[in-house]
């Protein structure tokens, strides 16, 4: 961190939440670097607990969004997944939303006129999931570590 890092606002900002979205490009099968440096810096507090020896995202509800013009997108939620599972966060029964264009293809989903309707549905289901479970672990903590 130096001079003009972000990260400390940012990070207050994901500790306020109760549900924590990452979006990210597919790039070359991957996450992007940014969204990967997002759960680096996460990880960085892993070892901060509550006074009940939890960790701070525990009760935290994280999701992925993913979009690209490449195959990909079951890879990188999994990879995002992953990450959000390490670092504490809880995972909804749909947790990911994704557009994928054709490969090679010069569309990008900012460029749709409308959105497909199998990814508005599913940003929805995803949505309903997050809040219940949410709302589920705020009133059913998880048990002291």
């Amino acid at each position: 961190m130096g001079d003009g890092d972000t990260w400390p606002a940012l990070r207050e900002k994901d500790m306020e939440a109760d549900i924590v979205l990452l979006s990210t490009p597919i790039w070359l099968g991957h996450p992007s670097s940014l969204c990967q440096r997002v759960l680096e810096r996460l990880n960085a507090d892993i070892s901060e607990t509550d006074d009940q020896g939890r960790q701070l995202t525990y009760g935290k509800v994280g999701l992925a969004a993913v979009v690209g013009n490449e195959d990909g997108a079951h890879k990188v939620s999994a990879d995002l997944f992953q990450g959000l599972n390490d670092l504490g966060f809880s995972l909804a029964p749909g947790a990911v939303t994704y557009w994928v264009g054709e490969a090679r293809h010069g569309t990008d989903y900012q460029d749709l006129e409308q959105a497909p309707e199998s990814v508005t549905s599913t940003t929805r289901t995803l949505a309903a999931n997050a809040v219940h479970l949410s709302r589920l672990l705020n009133d059913n903590p998880y048990p002291p570590s």
